[in-house]
């Protein structure tokens, strides 16, 4: 399967203009396929936002590109912009008459050996699947938004999926500096979706409750588990919170605690009252910045941890 060095991403929305950036800055060509008018002009101004921080991650590596943000082309058609890619990021909008639609039009015109993977957040691999004569070229490459910066990626196949697909997907993601985890079983909204769904559920019920402001919420994670979160997943964290005894003792000492928090938590639907309590209480909370400021920010602090945390991991 190569060494993927041109590439393709189908939809040049705020995902996939992300990973156009990622995929130039690490050496690679991109061919870029949506079909609204103002594509080109969308992903060239992402691509000039993003580049600061990609090369401030090392992430602008030199390569037969030498790491070209001009390395990319823009086409209207699906099926030729796939043409002589081995390795192509789908992520048009999540419908799943679209997608098919889409893998209809590029099946017949991609490499025997190439690899497409969707970006799909909420869609199942096996819906994706049915929109192809043949899967096995097809898997699930699920990213974080944004891409580019947030290293996470959820790799699936299944018995569709032709032998060795998966792991090359996992290798060209780990080439272009990602974090790959392997979703064993298929279940909607994968496995970190559904994660910071069950949080987000909590939090919103503790403001229906009025146990805290929607800020207070926001402030109780960041300033609380999310930072410890960002280090170490749940389960490491409390096998460190027990001390020498581990995890063991932990069960030991909290589970009466947990099992009458979970009993206590929160079951809702986001209804129109309760987003619009949430509304408002970003709004008090976002104050006079705009999402873009706001999104800027964000970005500069992921920058902040990811550099602070390079090479710890190893």
């Amino acid at each position: 399967m190569g060494d993927f060095q041109h590439t393709a991403a189908l939809g040049a929305g705020v995902i996939g203009a992300s990973w156009t950036a990622l995929f130039l800055a690490s050496g690679r060509s991109v061919a870029v396929y949506d079909p609204a008018g103002n594509a080109e002009k969308t992903v060239r101004d992402y691509v000039e936002m993003a580049w600061p921080t990609l090369t401030e991650l090392g992430l602008t590596e030199p390569g037969p590109n030498g790491g070209n943000p001009d390395a990319v082309t823009f086409h209207t058609s699906a099926a030729e912009a796939v043409e002589g890619a081995s390795f192509i990021q789908e992520s048009v909008p999540e419908r799943i008459e679209i997608k098919h639609a889409l893998f209809a039009e590029i099946e017949p015109a991609i490499g025997k050996d190439a690899v497409v993977a969707s970006s799909a957040s909420g869609l199942t691999l096996s819906e994706m699947q049915a929109g192809w004569r043949d899967p096995a070229r097809l898997v699930l490459g699920h990213p974080f938004n944004p891409p580019h910066l947030i290293p996470l990626v959820e790799v699936m196949g299944n018995d569709k999926t032709a032998d060795g697909v998966a792991e090359a997907a996992e290798r060209f993601y780990k080439a272009v500096g990602k974090v790959t985890i392997r979703v064993k079983r298929e279940m909607p909204g994968h496995v970190a979706n559904r994660l910071q769904a069950a949080v987000w559920r909590e939090a919103i019920h503790l403001v229906k409750q009025g146990v805290a402001s929607v800020e207070d919420v926001d402030t109780a994670m960041w300033a609380g588990p999310g930072l410890r979160w960002a280090a170490m997943g749940p389960t490491m964290l409390f096998h460190l919170g027990a001390g020498e005894a581990g995890l063991t003792s932990f069960c030991e000492r909290y589970t009466d605690s947990f099992n009458r928090w979970w009993d206590d938590l929160g079951v809702l639907h986001l209804d129109a009252d309760t987003a619009q309590q949430l509304i408002d209480g970003v709004a008090a909370e976002a104050g006079d910045e705009t999402t873009a400021e706001l999104s800027a920010k964000r970005d500069a602090m992921i920058t902040a941890m990811q550099k602070a945390m390079a090479g710890l991991r190893e």
